[in-house]
């Protein structure tokens, strides 16, 4: 099982996951010739892929997905309320999912977990092929008790380190935007991640991930020292997904 990320930020986002011969796309904020050109990087193009899963409705995580879906007729999954917020009659396969049941995908057995987001039903995901788990969090304003319970145990994970809280306090945007990036139903700083992973039982960590890092609230030290710290490994052990270098495939052994 492996994973790779084409690109994580406010501009776009996109992930792979890997395992025997089942390929799936969490997400899509890429046009269809960038998503293809990523992907070749990788070594992947879109005709092998059996889905896309979509977290929520927001464009820098949608953007792609309806053209992408109908230049390679792929099934997209997502809730009854991010397809309410996305409706395009010209889908060739919608897939349903209810944010508290497991379902198949081939070789990969998906976990969604609902999470508090400016959006009309968020949810982030752990994916396993029945022996190692990757959990991916992004894309949520705090903690709960069901996202701590859905990603106990996880051999690699991908976790949100959006800002820096000095940097959003200080920095560039309006105040209305620095309260909900920072709010409840915003997005994780580097603090709130590293006490997320606090909470969780790290011991079969093999991969943690700083994601969906703010271009001008966040730098990639501060997160990768935030997690490192709750961990107790060297920071050039995290790894970063960047906006433009994505993250190279990540063996889950």
């Amino acid at each position: 099982m492996r994973f790779a990320s084409l690109g994580s930020g406010s501009r776009g986002n996109a992930t792979l996951i890997e395992s025997g011969t089942t390929l799936v796309m969490l997400d899509c904020g890429f046009s269809v010739r960038e998503t293809e050109r990523r992907m070749a990087l990788l070594g992947r193009s879109p005709q092998q892929l059996d889905a896309v899963l979509v977290t929520h409705e927001h464009g820098d995580h949608v953007r792609g997905v309806p053209a992408l879906a109908r230049k390679y007729r792929l099934p997209v999954w997502l809730t009854h309320g991010t397809w309410q917020m996305l409706r395009d009659p010209d889908l060739p396969a919608v897939q349903h999912f209810h944010g508290h049941h497991a379902f198949p995908i081939n070789d990969l057995q998906v976990e969604p977990f609902t999470v508090p987001h400016d959006a009309r039903e968020p949810c982030q995901f752990c994916f396993s092929d029945g022996a190692r788990r990757l959990g991916v969090l992004t894309d949520t304003g705090r903690a709960t008790p069901h996202i701590l319970a859905s990603l106990q145990g996880c051999d690699a994970l991908l976790l949100e380190c959006n800002h820096d809280a000095g940097m959003l306090a200080d920095g560039p945007y309006s105040a209305s935007l620095k309260q909900r990036v920072g709010g409840p139903l915003g997005h994780l700083s580097n603090d709130q991640a590293g006490e997320i992973l606090s909470r969780l039982d790290h011991a079969r960590l093999q991969h943690l991930v700083a994601a969906h890092l703010s271009d001008k609230n966040n730098r990639p030290e501060l997160a990768s020292n935030a997690l490192a710290q709750v961990v107790g490994c060297s920071a050039d052990w995290i790894a970063v997904a960047g906006q433009e270098a994505g993250l190279g495939w990540r063996e889950i052994a």
